[in-house]
């Protein structure tokens, strides 16, 4: 007698292939059984302690968010439908080189205040950990020993490992701290991590060379991880960006996992192609390579960001200071406005195009859902003058959406034969980026069902198998008996995300069922009290 069997679904199970009609069985989390045309055949079909009449609904293995920004929310929020609703059972943390383990003391105070506008600055969170290991087993007590909303896998964030062993300052490594990076790499890829992630336009991690990221990639290869750069330029120079961390990882023999692998601002309009034809030709030459995106066109960080890398040596107190000295500030203005600022991507800022999305102050909600230039406009001011007292008012807290991505490029990426689904999604703010609600259900009903630039087998694939082998899992990512029992039932005639630029907060429709290890997660299109996330670890080869 099973815990489940799921009657009369359309299984569509993950590896690209065709769908077929079949009764899935469920015991003791794992997938049991897999009986395909049961009804049709009369043969002996499955019995189980419940039966869920699925006809009309697809079921796919559970969705795997490649790049998450939910390192606090799933110790915040049990809830956690931002991405429970959409059929997400597994999320990709540590991303973009900022993250909270490995840390000490003064790191972790440092790598709060850093990514504020990400996290939130975490006063609601009890810091106990130090180490990965420790941070993963604090995602596995979860909410009072019952776990969390959705499994999580850790990228060890080079930017901290450097806040670390080097501090903020722009100087190459030391022999001696070189060794105590790499070191922190394996002791991370040996308590769980899955990878490397690095930020290459945020400091610190952005001032490591090539040198230095390739011995760190060496180290990251032995564990059988992958390295996830958010590399140099999205802007001017993007491809060879992408170029860099491709020769990077092939000196280092190190997998490559491109995050967030757009083409972005006026330079790069139609030039996805270009972008792909570089992977093309470091597959066939027998790199390892993936990439993720989320399907809209524009981005979202932080304000400070788009800082130039010299304004943010020695981190956010540093930064402050120059802000509010008159003659360092018009420097500053004049590298984001003239010359092209690295945090900007080597593009001269465009302020209408730079929409405040969230402040760490409530006083300063005024800003949020209007561009810079617009309150600088009703103010009477230059935009610059506005920024700098946004940051400087707000304490580098404020959060932005950059209105600067190309649709032909996106649609373009997403076929990619290594292509993955990855949201990037920021949950905090008075107005995040819709795709920390509906990444999964845009691609599955925009790009699917309404546009057709993805079949739908392929599309599940993109978003289950794919990332799976990327994270070398190997009982997850497919319906298959014995692996887990992380699925999604949805309905494709009615799937689609429910948040937009102007409601950014609404959850999906046509996501009816979701079970993580066998357990309902969301039935009835409404969330459980169910806990059934835990840390998923890296196996070393």
């Amino acid at each position: 007698m099973m815990d489940l069997v799921v009657r009369d679904v359309e299984v569509v199970d993950g590896s690209g292939g065709p769908s077929y009609r079949a009764d899935v069985g469920i015991e003791g989390g794992r997938i049991t059984a897999v009986v395909q045309e049961a009804a049709a055949a009369g043969c002996l079909r499955p019995v189980a302690r419940r039966v869920l009449d699925a006809e009309g609904l697809v079921l796919s293995p559970g969705f795997i968010d490649m790049h998450a920004h939910s390192d606090l929310a799933l110790l915040r929020d049990p809830d956690h439908s931002a991405k429970v609703a959409q059929g997400v059972t597994l999320e990709v943390i540590g991303q973009d080189g900022l993250s909270y383990a490995p840390v000490d003391d003064r790191t972790l105070a440092e790598v709060r205040r850093a990514i504020t506008g990400w996290n939130g600055n975490g006063d609601d969170i009890d810091f106990g950990w130090r180490s990965v290991g420790e941070y993963l087993d604090r995602l596995d007590h979860g909410f009072d020993g019952e776990g969390i909303a959705v499994n999580a896998a850790y990228l060890i964030p080079q930017g901290s490992v450097r806040m670390l062993a080097v501090g903020w300052d722009d100087r190459e490594a030391t022999p001696r701290e070189l060794d105590r990076m790499r070191q922190l790499v394996a002791d991370g890829m040996r308590e769980g991590a899955v990878g490397m992630s690095s930020g290459l336009t945020y400091t610190p991690g952005m001032y490591a060379k090539d040198s230095e990221l390739t011995e760190l990639c060496r180290v990251v290869a032995e564990f059988g991880g992958y390295y996830c750069p958010h590399h140099r330029s999205y802007g001017a120079g993007a491809l060879d960006a992408y170029r860099e961390m491709v020769e990077l990882t092939r000196e280092a023999g190190c997998s490559l996992h491109l995050a967030h692998a757009t083409m972005n601002f006026g330079v790069n309009k139609g030039r996805g192609p270009e972008l792909l034809a570089l992977v093309d030709d470091a597959l066939a030459g027998g790199a390892d390579i993936s990439l993720d995106t989320y399907p809209y066109t524009p981005g979202c960080t932080t304000l400070v960001a788009m800082l130039p890398s010299w304004a943010s040596e020695g981190g956010p107190e540093a930064i402050l200071a120059r802000l509010k000295d008159d003659e360092t500030a018009e420097k500053i203005r004049h590298h984001m406005e003239v010359v092209g600022a690295d945090g900007c991507h080597g593009v001269p800022i465009e302020w209408d195009t730079i929409e405040i999305s969230g402040v760490a102050d409530a006083a300063l909600a005024e800003y949020v859902g209007r561009t810079v230039q617009e309150s600088a406009d009703a103010r009477g001011e230059a935009p610059w003058v506005t920024a700098r007292r946004l940051l400087l008012d707000d304490g580098l807290g404020s959060t932005i959406l950059q209105h600067v991505g190309h649709e032909e490029n996106v649609r373009a990426i997403m076929r990619h034969r290594v292509h993955t689904g990855g949201s990037d999604g920021i949950l905090r703010g008075d107005k995040p980026h819709p795709r920390a609600y509906g990444t999964f259900p845009q691609y599955l009903g925009r790009y699917v069902r309404e546009l057709g630039v993805l079949g739908l087998e392929e599309c599940v694939a993109h978003l289950t198998s794919r990332p799976a082998a990327r994270l070398r899992l190997p009982d997850r990512g497919l319906v298959r008996e014995g692996y887990r029992a992380d699925l999604v039932l949805f309905d494709p005639a009615t799937v689609a995300a429910g948040s937009t630029f102007e409601d950014p907060r609404v959850l999906p429709t046509g996501i009816p069922y979701v079970l993580i290890d066998g357990r309902f997660v969301v039935e009835d299109g409404r969330r459980t009290d169910v806990l059934a996330g835990r840390a998923v670890r890296g196996t070393a080869p």
